[in-house]
């Protein structure tokens, strides 16, 4: 193919191979071009004057090698296009997969918000019960008194009437005679004493009944110490919509598009938030299964790699195989003698104190502690094992954690 380079072709060369007919080419002698310019890409018939310079070839020739030049720059354009096409199905893929998870988590932040708002809307209802029920009371009260004073003025009226009446009377003999009863009436009458009035007590109705409803409104919020980091999940976990939960499946769960932050293969996932200060803990709950990995992991741990788990490799973990042999995951793998089968593990890290601690949460019996100094961020760490002929399906599940108000 060196015959065929040479420098661009002039501007009539390249009206000449737009014509496309000899005759317009050539009117003067009247034939088809026969032979083609390497050097000046130009057609040229055998009855055409032509430099010597110039390196000529028959036309079948030069056609057939350039049709092997195109044939090699086609190529590698066919695999490029192929790869847009890849990347193009990827991305309608991944379009998909964050329509679907936005969907799902417009969905759960709606589930959240109404459990608050049905919450809310009945502690209203009772409020305003409470607040009626008061005022019917407190009205009840309030008409009573109003009754009674009522009576208590008719009385007075009438002794007051009855009195001036015989401050009136002008046979003086009647009157000492009437005194005696009219004196021990006017002493006997004495005016209704002023009470307070029994009004509805409003800054309990609002103002400390709101700090009561929030204080109850705990119960009904979840409130998972750690939640999971789906662009870290291994595409064959599946996560729960409230990510507090994950399970091994056998079809792929997160979207094609690798992330570099995403295990693969290791059949992991980690927690949203890192810690580099502080003391923290959590449970989560295996349940019966026969395989599971639980603990912390620096954030710059292999995640593209097979790796073996332990402190030197970024991972303070331990582990359950088989059903029921437990595992820390130091350099060699040491064994756990556990007397019972936990159903709940607590994990504890003390960053600063450079420890990783394991718990039977239920009967909070110590399992191991990881003793080690700490320099980057650690991240919770769960892989809830490989499902294994229907066993192991079970998912490993965060507990909420049980919120509590301290007053001053």
């Amino acid at each position: 193919m060196e015959a065929l380079s040479g420098t661009a072709q002039s501007p009539g060369g390249q009206a000449n191979l737009r014509k496309g007919s000899s005759l317009q080419q050539y009117p003067k002698h009247q034939e088809a071009p026969r032979l083609y310019c390497i050097t000046h890409r130009q057609l040229f018939c055998q009855s055409s004057k032509r430099p010597k310079s110039h390196q000529m070839v028959p036309v079948e020739k030069a056609a057939e090698e350039f049709k092997e030049l195109l044939q090699t720059l086609l190529k590698p354009l066919q695999n490029k296009k192929e790869k847009i096409n890849t990347s193009k199905s990827i991305c309608e893929r991944t379009l998909t997969y964050i329509q679907m998870q936005t969907d799902n988590a417009e969905q759960q932040v709606k589930k959240e918000f109404g459990k608050l708002h049905q919450f809310l809307l009945k502690e209203e209802k009772i409020a305003l019960q409470n607040l009626k029920q008061e005022k019917k009371k407190k009205c009840q009260a309030m008409k009573g008194r109003m009754k009674k004073i009522t009576e208590e003025m008719a009385v007075l009226s009438r002794t007051i009437e009855e009195i001036q009446q015989l401050l009136r009377e002008e046979d003086d003999i009647r009157f000492l005679r009437k005194f005696p009863e009219m004196e021990k009436r006017a002493k006997r009458t004495t005016p209704v004493p002023v009470e307070a009035c029994p009004v509805v007590n409003i800054e309990y109705s609002i103002g400390s009944h709101q700090y009561q409803v929030w204080k109850k409104m705990l119960t009904v919020v979840s409130t998972a110490p750690v939640t999971l980091d789906p662009y870290t999940a291994h595409p064959y976990l599946l996560l729960s919509k409230e990510l507090t939960s994950v399970s091994h499946t056998m079809e792929r769960q997160q979207p094609p598009l690798d992330r570099p932050e995403r295990f693969d293969p290791c059949l992991c996932v980690l927690g949203r938030e890192g810690y580099t200060s502080g003391k923290h803990l959590w449970e989560v709950v295996v349940g019966q299964k026969t395989e599971w990995d639980l603990g912390l992991a620096r954030g710059s741990i292999n995640r593209k790699e097979a790796i073996d788990l332990n402190p030197e490799n970024g991972s303070w973990i331990i582990a359950l195989r088989n059903g029921n042999q437990y595992r820390a995951a130091t350099k060699t793998w040491r064994h756990l003698d556990l007397r019972e089968k936990p159903r709940k593990i607590r994990v504890c890290l003390d960053y600063e104190g450079g420890k990783v601690s394991f718990y039977n949460a239920d009967s909070m019996s110590h399992i191991y502690t990881f003793t080690d100094r700490f320099y980057e961020k650690l991240y919770p760490y769960f892989s809830p094992g490989h499902i294994c002929e229907g066993r192991n399906a079970e998912p490993l599940k965060i507990c909420p954690r049980k919120v509590t108000i301290q007053e001053n």
